[in-house]
C-alpha cells in the first residue's frame, strides 16, 4: 500500500496516523500537488491528496473513503470507530466538525493568497465565523470528556479533531486563539505525544501547539 501526499495536509495526515495506529505497513510518498505536479499526475491525474494506492494498484481518493477502506481491511476488531450506535453517532458528528474546521482553514489560507484587490472581506468574515463556530462546538464537547472523545480508547474522532486543531494553529492561529480552547489544547497535547502522531509531523520543524 502506498500513501501519496504531504503531511501539511490534514487530510493526508489523518490517514497516515490511522495507518500507524493500526500497525499497517505502507509506503509514504511525499509529493506535493503543487510542487510535484508531473510526478503526482502520473499516479493520479486528478492531483488529489491524499491518494492511496491499494496492493492491487487501484487508486483511491478522499480521506474519508480511504479510511473506510482501511476499516474494512483490518476488520471490526481493529476499527478506529466505536462499535455502539450512540458512540458511533457521536464520533461521526465530531469528525464532521473536525473536517469542517480543516475545510475552513484551507479556505482562509487560499483567500489570503489572493491579490488584495481580489479579496472579499464579507466572504473572509463568513469563513472565519464558521471556523470559530466549529471549534466552539468542539471545545464544549471536549470539556465534558475525561480522556478521549467518545471512549477510553483513541478513535478516528480524536485523530481528526487533533489533526484539524494543529493544522489550524499552523495556518490560522490569529483566528483561533488556543488560549480560548483549553480542553482542545489538552486533548491535542495527549494525542501529539502518541507514537503514531510523532511519526507523522505536520512539518519537520513544526512544534505542536498545546
Amino acid at each position: 500500500m502506498q500513501l501519496i501526499g504531504m503531511l501539511d495536509s490534514p487530510y493526508v495526515r489523518r490517514v497516515a496516523i490511522a495507518l500507524h495506529t493500526l500497525g499497517l505497513p505502507f509506503d509514504h510518498l511525499l509529493l506535493s500537488v503543487f510542487r510535484n505536479t508531473d510526478e503526482f499526475s502520473q499516479i493520479n491525474p486528478l492531483l488529489k491528496a491524499p491518494t492511496f494506492v491499494c496492493d492491487d494498484g487501484e487508486v483511491l481518493m478522499d480521506s474519508t473513503l480511504i479510511l473506510a477502506y482501511i476499516a474494512r481491511l483490518v476488520g471490526p476488531d481493529q476499527t478506529l470507530m466505536p462499535h455502539s450506535l450512540a458512540d458511533y453517532q457521536s464520533a461521526i458528528c465530531l469528525i464532521g466538525l473536525g473536517l469542517n474546521a480543516c475545510d475552513k482553514t484551507v479556505q482562509i489560507e487560499y483567500e489570503r493568497k489572493r491579490p488584495v484587490d481580489k479579496q472579499y472581506q464579507p466572504w473572509r468574515d463568513r469563513i472565519q465565523t464558521q471556523l470559530i463556530a466549529a471549534y466552539d462546538l468542539l471545545e464544549t464537547y471536549t470539556a465534558d470528556t475525561a480522556n478521549w472523545l467518545v471512549s477510553e480508547q483513541l478513535s478516528q474522532a480524536d485523530i481528526t479533531v487533533c489533526v484539524a486543531w494543529q493544522f489550524t494553529q499552523f495556518i490560522a492561529a490569529d483566528v483561533i486563539n488556543r488560549a480560548h480552547y483549553p480542553a482542545l489544547s489538552a486533548l491535542s497535547q495527549r494525542a501529539e505525544a502518541l507514537p503514531a502522531f510523532t511519526a507523522t509531523p505536520l512539518e519537520p520543524n513544526w512544534q505542536p501547539s498545546h
